[in-house]
Formats: structure tokens, C-alpha cells, sequence
């Protein structure tokens, strides 16, 4: 395999992101939650208030692979940390490092700011994550439950 590059995301790289993140949404059956366009999705990176920040992985010239990624904060260590949203390689570079390589350089983007702590989610059928992450030394957290409150039920408990 030809030499990948990780780098941080450009402007001109929104579309090939968004198609991923669909890749993506394909690969965990949630394909319908997919809502958002390729340009909310380049002002959130890269308007005047970016609201994330974005790793890609290239090959050939061609986007195979991300990591997205925003600020959060722990009280408990009262300091700020990552959440990594999303971290995918398209199914045909799986299993050649690129993941891994992917995870380390937003852990180290963590480290270089001081940050405390990195952390995500992910799904609970799927082994081959939570093995993968188990493997770079992540901890799975089985007492933690994600709450989420979206579209209408928003609407709901703004109104309540």
C-alpha cells in the first residue's frame, strides 16, 4: 500500500468529508439521521465560529479516512479534554493501521494542548470497535448511558 498522509482537514476537503460521514452512517444502519449538508458542515469546520476540527487521512489523492473532533471540559479534572466524534476508514483500508494512526494523532493533539482527556462513544454491537479500542488502552465505560435530546423532543423540553 501507497504511503497515507494524516493532516488537518481543508475547506476544500467538505465534500469528500461529508461523503464519509454518510460511508459511515451506511456502516451503523443510521443512514435516515443523516440531516445535515456538506455546507453546514464546512461553517461548523471553518466559518467564523468553528464549532470542530477535523483530521482526514489521504491516499492516492483521495480522502479514505477521518476523525472529527470538538472541545469539551471535566469538572472533575477542570480541565478542558477532546470528544471524537466520529473516526472512520473506509472498509477497504481497515486492518492496515490507519485507525490506529488516525486515534493516536487526535490523542496527541489532546496532549500537545494539556488537555485531560480524550473520550467518544461507540455502538454497542459493534466488537470490532470496542476491541480496537480496547487494544489502544481506552477504557469502556458499562455504567454510562448517553443522553440525547434532538429535533422535536428539543422542541419539548425547551417548551416543558
Amino acid at each position: 500500500m501507497t504511503q497515507y498522509n494524516i493532516r488537518p482537514a481543508l475547506p476544500a476537503d467538505i465534500n469528500a468529508i461529508f461523503h464519509l460521514i454518510q460511508e459511515l452512517a451506511i456502516y451503523e444502519n443510521l443512514m435516515h439521521q443523516v440531516t445535515g449538508t456538506p455546507e453546514d458542515l464546512g461553517e461548523h469546520l471553518f466559518g467564523d465560529v468553528p464549532y470542530a476540527e477535523a483530521l482526514v487521512v489521504e491516499l492516492e489523492g483521495q480522502l479514505i479516512g477521518f476523525a472529527l473532533f470538538f472541545k469539551n471540559y471535566s469538572t472533575f479534572l477542570t480541565k478542558p479534554g477532546l470528544y471524537l466524534e466520529d473516526l472512520f476508514v473506509q472498509e477497504a483500508y481497515r486492518g492496515k493501521g490507519i485507525g490506529k494512526a488516525l486515534l493516536k494523532a487526535v490523542a496527541q493533539i489532546a496532549q500537545n494542548r494539556g488537555y485531560g482527556r480524550l473520550e467518544w462513544s461507540v455502538l454497542d454491537w459493534n466488537e470490532t470497535a470496542i476491541a480496537f479500542y480496547r487494544r489502544m488502552g481506552a477504557d469502556i465505560l458499562p455504567d454510562w448511558r448517553i443522553c440525547r435530546v434532538t429535533g422535536e423532543s428539543l422542541q419539548l423540553m425547551n417548551d416543558a
